[in-house]
């Protein structure tokens, strides 16, 4: 469980930084940007792993107690919602109108991300994962509207929309059929 909570604290506290504007333009003051951006993606990275370990060790250990029953229906909720959460993160990294309506399709994808997996899961460990990448997604979008953003170009067309919709639907389903049994969470 130490681990566990070690990596949340890696991961969200570099992935807060940027909330706090004042605070992390000293850090980029006094490091450079450049080692400024590696000590982000070190310690983001470190964060992940430590995650990874901790909830492997975590799941199915005595302490791992199951807070509630979810419903057959739910898991299919979470497999019908995940799938405009893989749109969103292609659109994420593909200019579309989809990315210019949404703002910021990669926290909204995490938000649906994380309450799937909360409607489809009832142990303590789904709680803590998922109920920390929600409160930080719901965070930093708060957090964002504050901030002064850079615009970003607009998209032009339906071409970046269709290639976000193909490319999210590919990674759900290699993600639904592969990917999530292949991380060692087959979804039986």
């Amino acid at each position: 469980m130490a681990m566990f909570v070690c990596g949340l604290i890696f991961f969200f506290g570099a992935h807060l930084t940027p909330t706090f504007p004042q605070f992390r333009a000293r850090l980029v003051e006094r490091l450079g940007l450049g080692p400024y951006k590696l000590a982000f993606t070190a310690v983001s990275l470190a964060g992940l792993v430590l995650i990874v370990l901790g909830v492997s060790a975590f799941r199915g250990a005595p302490g791992d107690a199951l807070l509630w029953s979810p419903p057959l229906w739910t898991r299919h909720l979470a497999f019908a919602l995940m799938l405009p959460a893989f749109v969103l993160i292609a659109s994420a990294y593909i200019p579309s109108r989809v990315r210019d309506k949404v703002g910021h399709p990669m926290l909204a994808a995490i938000v649906i991300w994380a309450v799937a997996h909360l409607l489809a899961n009832g142990d303590l460990l789904a709680l803590l994962l998922f109920g920390a990448f929600l409160a930080f997604a719901l965070n930093d979008r708060m957090s964002v509207a504050r901030r002064a953003v850079a615009p970003r170009k607009t998209a032009q067309g339906f071409g970046g929309d269709v290639a976000a919709v193909v490319v999210g639907a590919v990674l759900w389903a290699a993600t639904l059929f592969w990917l999530h049994g292949l991380a060692g969470v087959p979804l039986q």
